[in-house]
């Protein structure tokens, strides 16, 4: 692999070519994001989770298990959810339960992956599951604020998202093309102006009022 002089200087330095690559990717999948938020529509849990979720996604042992994980918490967080109604308790005691119901859980599918021999499931670092066990209070607070239906429309998009990243994110060419050229995540930002002007129809909302438009 050709290396910039710059990553060759992290390297001094001590700093593993894996983190170097990893950095230098949050930038263009924040963008990637930016732009589906912005042009195509997809709202899923705003900007910041579903790029935490890639990393995340990258972080485990393939995608699968990463799916697997993000599932799991999900359907986690809406069954305590209406578990937890009758009790009527204030916002931040019922996240703690959940959390809670979530980590019994995972620990489960963790054992689970063991038994089955699936060794990848098994030895899934803590971080990564940590990262997606906070996406239930985001989960929680669009329940309460917009509805079930919307809290699992957002939690598809921003799953749809982060595989899309991960993909990204993992790409041999993209991986290369940022180890000779690391100062080319600076484009991100005229991207980023342009996207931040953007002031036309998203696609979704061409779809969404394309009985108006055929009126005009």
């Amino acid at each position: 692999m050709n290396i910039s002089p710059i990553i060759n200087f992290f390297l001094q330095e001590g700093v593993p070519l894996e983190t170097v690559i990893l950095i230098l990717m949050l930038p263009i999948i924040a963008t990637f994001i930016a732009f589906l938020r912005q042009v195509v529509g997809i709202k899923a849990f705003g900007i910041y989770t579903p790029l935490i979720v890639t990393f995340a996604f990258l972080a485990t042992n393939g995608l699968k298990y990463g799916i697997a994980v993000f599932i799991s918490v999900i359907l986690t967080g809406m069954l305590m959810r209406f578990a937890l109604r009758p009790f009527r308790l204030l916002y931040l005691p019922r996240v703690a339960i959940m959390l809670t119901a979530v980590a019994i859980l995972i620990l489960g599918v963790l054992v689970v992956g063991g038994g089955m021999k699936r060794t990848g499931l098994a030895s899934v670092s803590i971080f990564p599951i940590l990262i997606m066990i906070t996406i239930v209070e985001k989960f929680i607070t669009v329940q309460i604020e917009k509805g079930d239906r919307m809290a699992i429309i957002l939690a598809l998009e921003t799953l749809g998202i982060s595989i899309v990243g991960y993909f990204i994110a993992s790409s041999n060419f993209l991986i290369q093309f940022l180890a000779h050229y690391p100062w080319a995540i600076l484009a991100t930002i005229p991207i980023n102006i342009v996207l931040g002007k953007w002031t036309g129809l998203r696609l979704t909302e061409y779809w969404r009022f394309k009985e108006v438009i055929k009126n005009m």
